[in-house]
């Protein structure tokens, strides 16, 4: 009597590679980055350590959303793969970073996020370029872009109040929280097709 093999644990990194090509990740990441804009919209006549708070929240969310997306199998490049994941260690330290008192300046608020916005854009710009097998290369270029844009916007406006970095902060958040939706939106739709290429295969 033969015994059935038993299946062979699912491995660490095809779980986080499961979950990372994952649309509805990638919606969550969205609604992380939408909500706080929103949010900082709102609201935006709250003290500047409510917005530090509002903004590190977000940056440690986006680097758990970050580490777990580098595992996906859209990154076939290592080379993608390691920033993508050095990029979300740096959105965890600026999560930090931004609750910390002694960063309750506006200066120093605008200066972290428009750095880390700035370097997070041409990360993604270069992914988009570099992995020319990569799904909906032109939906990333165009989310990277927007960060790099807003980073320099972050940087070159002089907000001397806390509601006019609000403002801006939230603006910012909403557009890259829209092009967010737009590429899990995209991968819903490239999730689709292929199911339907492969039921159609097998009959």
């Amino acid at each position: 009597m033969t015994s059935t093999p038993t299946p062979a644990p699912a491995d660490a990194q095809d779980i986080l590679a499961d979950i990372g090509d994952a649309w509805l990740w990638a919606l969550g990441w969205a609604l992380a980055t939408l909500v706080p804009g929103v949010v900082v919209l709102v609201w935006p006549q709250e003290t500047l350590h409510v917005l530090a708070v509002v903004i590190g929240l977000h940056f440690l969310l986006g680097g758990v959303f970050s580490f777990v997306s580098a595992f996906s199998r859209s990154y076939r490049d290592s080379g993608s793969r390691l920033m993508r994941i050095l990029l979300a260690f740096g959105s965890v330290l600026v999560g930090v970073v931004c609750l910390r008192h002694p960063l309750q300046t506006i200066a120093a608020l605008s200066l972290v996020v428009g750095v880390f916005w700035l370097l997070s854009g041409l990360v993604t710009v270069y992914i988009a370029v570099a992995d020319r097998g990569r799904a909906h290369r032109g939906l990333t270029f165009g989310v990277g872009t927007l960060g790099v844009v807003a980073g320099i916007v972050v940087l070159g406006y002089p907000a001397e109040s806390a509601v006019a970095l609000a403002r801006l902060l939230g603006l910012w958040l909403v557009l890259l929280g829209v092009a967010e939706v737009a590429v899990a939106l995209a991968l819903r739709s490239a999730g689709r097709r292929a199911r339907h290429a492969a039921d159609t295969a097998a009959t």
